[in-house]
């Protein structure tokens, strides 16, 4: 009788890697392990490979904070103000003091080419501001890519010896809900909000042979959003750094991915699983896609704007 019970744990365990293979090769991302905490909706909670899906009622907030304080953990938060971008970063900070790790050290990386138009906004106690200054680009598409480049070189120089933790985030955005330790992993990304429901054929990833950042049809786990991605300080070292150095390649042959820098990341945790991903709750746009009913929490939101006129 002791032995039967002692296998129960196992059986249990078993029963879920055969759902996860075979949903995988024959189910969409949505029809895999799901549920959901305290609603009628289901969504996926776990990914193929075990990772957890970070989705309102899918974690305890306060036993969390309680691990990572004990941990006497700091978190720093990337974020690039480049040529007319500045305009966001107020509220970007405004909001990010009311709503981003809460009780914990934040240390904000701030990259701009504008270090005088960076605004004075207070902080807490425990949190600081870091203006890193960086040249601009023509175009936002080399502002966007060579951020990568950027953030490895400075985890390799020096936020590994300042912070546990790295969150890279775009500025044009806002925090609108509690965004906190749950997000933090070894690895983790952001399910894009347009394709979290989706199959991979839908997915954009770069299709051509020629590029770096090239998916065949056939293969890929979910599309992840470059706006929102992070981990230890070393795996976004490692992560920024394959990136960059797969564009440099791509540039050298005369290709440019269609996403840029984010094919390049969807590439990467293709082949380097997240420990865990986060749920499109952390990366919306409630313009373009409204508010489902699915989403409990809207936490880090576009902000409405022109992107052209901004651009320009």
């Amino acid at each position: 009788k002791s032995k039967c019970f002692a296998l129960h744990p196992w059986i249990c365990f078993l029963i879920i890697l055969i759902l996860v293979f075979f949903g995988y090769e024959s189910m969409s991302p949505r029809s895999l392990l799901v549920g959901r905490l305290g609603a009628s909706e289901t969504v996926l909670i776990l990914t193929p490979w075990l990772a957890p899906i970070v989705w309102e009622g899918t974690f305890n907030i306060d036993i969390l904070n309680e691990q990572f304080r004990l941990r006497n953990t700091t978190i720093g938060l990337t974020v690039f103000a480049i040529k007319k971008y500045v305009v966001f970063l107020k509220l970007f900070l405004e909001t990010a003091e009311q709503h981003f790790m809460v009780g914990h050290r934040v240390n904000y990386y701030v990259f701009t080419d504008r270090p005088a138009d960076v605004p004075q906004v207070p902080l807490g106690a425990g949190r600081r501001l870091e203006v890193l200054t960086v040249r601009n680009y023509t175009r936002w598409q080399d502002v966007s890519m060579h951020r990568m480049e950027m953030i490895s070189r400075f985890s390799e120089q020096r936020f590994q010896h300042e912070v546990d933790y790295l969150v890279c985030a775009d500025v044009d955005m806002k925090f609108r809900d509690h965004v906190g330790v749950e997000i933090l992993s070894e690895l983790f990304g952001t399910l894009h909000p347009g394709f979290y429901s989706s199959n991979r054929e839908a997915f954009t990833y770069e299709r051509r042979p020629q590029s770096q950042a090239f998916i065949p049809q056939g293969e890929g786990d979910f599309y992840y959003m470059g706006a929102f991605f992070g981990g230890s300080v070393m795996e976004v070292y490692h992560l920024t750094k394959s990136c960059h150095e797969a564009m440099v390649v791509d540039q050298g042959n005369g290709i440019e991915a269609v996403w840029h820098d984010e094919s390049h990341l969807n590439k990467y945790l293709l082949y380097h699983k997240p420990t865990k991903v986060l749920s499109p709750e952390y990366m919306w746009d409630q313009q373009l896609l409204g508010w489902p009913s699915v989403m409990k929490k809207l936490r880090y939101v576009a902000v409405p704007k022109n992107h052209e006129a901004i651009r320009n």
